[in-house]
């Protein structure tokens, strides 16, 4: 089964990966550190960027194949994934810079958790009118 919706998101947070593991590099590499951040505050945060996206998308990006599969709304999926790419741009963005940008970190964590509350909220609700739970 195709999942374009998924496809199209599952890109773009692809790209943002890369390009967050990139910094992460290059922050290894001007530092000279191969393993955790060592004393250096600006490698600390391309590695905590790189590994919230990496802790949060994977399972919004399931929930949302899921959701296609189950033939939720386009508009939501398309919400759901345009949501999370925005909110976790917003939260690499804030948490990257020093001193920090208090509102886009802030805003792309509760970003992020809105669309993982509504998009566990809505395959559920549509799995739970899918199948019969109580038999």
């Amino acid at each position: 089964m195709a999942l374009p919706v998924t496809a199209l998101y599952a890109a773009l947070l692809g790209l943002l990966h890369a390009a967050l593991a990139l910094l992460v590099v290059r922050g290894r590499a001007r530092s000279g550190v191969s393993l955790g951040a060592g004393e250096d505050k600006g490698l600390y945060r391309a590695v905590r960027a790189h590994a919230n996206l990496a802790e949060y998308v994977p399972l919004v990006l399931i929930l949302i194949a899921l959701g296609e599969g189950l033939r939720l709304s386009s508009v939501l999926l398309h919400g759901l994934g345009a949501g999370l790419v925005l909110a976790r741009v917003l939260h690499a963005t804030g948490i990257s810079r020093e001193p920090e940008l208090g509102a886009a970190r802030t805003g792309g964590m509760v970003l992020t958790m809105t669309v993982l509350i509504v998009a566990s909220i809505a395959v559920l609700g549509r799995a739970l009118t899918a199948v019969s739970v109580l038999g």
